[in-house]
């Protein structure tokens, strides 16, 4: 394994992303052939792989054991759970989501893109693109993921025909363009061969496009969200009550998007209670300044009530509170989730009773139509719906904060995860229908 040193590691920039694709594509193949050809792979892992590989007979090592870690994986060759790898070259580091294929895994997915900036969808040469890599392009529309990457894979087995990629190539791109996804590019690949994953294709030579390596090493990627809506969800009120810190009173939590300063003016919601930033506290120590990402603890100069759940926000960008939210949504459980159904919304750190009061439409990923009232949503369904809830949040556009406009439903029988939702428009916004529902007795 190459090595690479501490200065270069914290030259890098920082890449989340995803793959995706039907079962069988070769994800996991293209993941294993991604970190054993850019050497990112330890040896006793390799001999690991290789030694099971030869112990089912196939003469080189199966790459997809590298990341299908699951007994169940490997027994039946295909990606259930979401599997994490961290990587590193000397331009970029990585952390990878592998996400499986399979219908019934489509949930997963929608767990590992969540966070991507860029998705891997992967297709069939000899398949095409199918009805689930519809379904894993509206995710990623849904989702905003700045940069998806059309993989066509398997190329060996079309003969490297430059006519067959350049087909699924134009399918693909007016589908997700209508979807909205800003930016897609195709790579024709063999996974299993190795062309034009790490190293440039000899059997292709009418491409002269990137490997996907090389995308990966050179696609934009917009980390300063310093200039977003600052947000600061609160985790956990810090009152230690000692000797030396008798008075001491701090709000910790993750900044969410933006950047707080000491002396700031911010406004407390839902209360809707202002105060100025006394200090900040980052690892210990005070700083005047903190940003995206950094898990910080917020002082006040007034003692105000709040809680786990409170968002600190800057007084002159406060988002407006709602109990009636509209948002698109990817329904991700078997309990089909109804009209009238009650359930626990989880936005940030706070968690209130709502009520399904509307289901507008749902997504048809054939032709991208919308049917309209369908009255429920099964797994795997995209759709819009319109909650409300027994408490006012203060919820972002998801177009504007991919953190602070986002939520799921939760079963409050049992805890489940229902449904993950982003607020506001959307690809799949419908035209707005009369709510001609009943209160059904639970009226907020």
């Amino acid at each position: 394994m190459s090595t690479i040193t501490a200065e270069e590691l914290s030259a890098t920039t920082l890449l989340r992303f995803a793959t995706a694709g039907s079962v069988d594509d070769g994800k996991s193949t293209l993941v294993g052939r991604l970190l054993h050809d850019s050497k990112s792979i330890l040896t006793d892992q390799l001999e690991a792989v290789e030694r099971v590989s030869a112990d089912r007979g196939q003469e080189g090592p199966d790459l997809a054991l590298l990341t299908d870690g699951l007994r169940a994986e490997r027994e039946q060759g295909i990606t259930i759970d979401v599997a994490y790898r961290y990587f590193a070259t000397t331009r970029r580091r990585f952390i990878l989501a592998d996400t499986p294929g399979h219908v019934q895994y489509t949930r997963n997915m929608v767990t590992g893109a969540s966070t991507a900036e860029l998705t891997v969808i992967l297709v069939d040469a000899r398949n095409g693109v199918v009805e689930q890599t519809r379904r894993h392009a509206a995710i990623a529309a849904l989702l905003r993921v700045p940069h998806v990457v059309l993989a066509v894979n398997k190329m060996d087995l079309v003969a490297y025909e430059e006519q067959v990629f350049a087909g699924i190539a134009e399918e693909f791109t007016a589908y997700a363009s209508e979807l909205g996804v800003p930016e897609i590019t195709a790579i024709p690949i063999s996974a299993l061969a190795g062309d034009n994953v790490v190293e440039p294709s000899a059997n292709m030579d009418w491409y002269g496009g990137p490997t996907v390596l090389e995308h990966l090493e050179t696609v934009p990627v917009a980390h300063d969200l310093s200039h977003c809506h600052a947000r600061l969800p609160v985790q956990y009120v810090i009152r230690p009550q000692t000797a030396e810190h008798p008075d001491y009173r701090g709000y910790a939590g993750q900044i969410a998007a933006g950047s707080f300063r000491v002396g700031e003016s911010v406004t407390v919601l839902p209360s809707g209670r202002t105060s100025k930033i006394s200090g900040i506290d980052l690892l210990g120590e005070p700083v005047d300044v903190a940003w995206t990402t950094q898990s910080v603890t917020v002082l006040l100069e007034d003692d105000i009530d709040i809680s786990r759940g409170d968002l600190i926000v800057p007084s002159k960008d406060a988002p407006a509170t709602t109990q009636d939210i509209e948002a698109t949504v990817c329904h991700v459980a078997d309990l089909p989730l109804t009209v009238g159904h009650r359930v626990l919304l989880k936005h940030g750190t706070r968690t209130v009773k709502a009520i399904v009061k509307d289901i507008p439409s749902r997504l048809t990923l054939d032709d991208l139509s919308l049917h309209p009232h369908p009255g429920q949503l099964v797994a795997n369904d995209i759709g819009r719906v319109k909650v409300r809830t027994a408490e006012a949040l203060p919820v972002d556009s998801y177009a504007d904060s991919r953190r602070t406009g986002s939520f799921i439903l939760i079963d409050p029988s049992d805890g489940t995860t229902l449904t993950a939702g982003m607020v506001g428009e959307s690809f799949a916004s419908p035209e707005p229908v009369k709510d001609e529902a009943e209160d059904d007795g639970w009226d907020f």
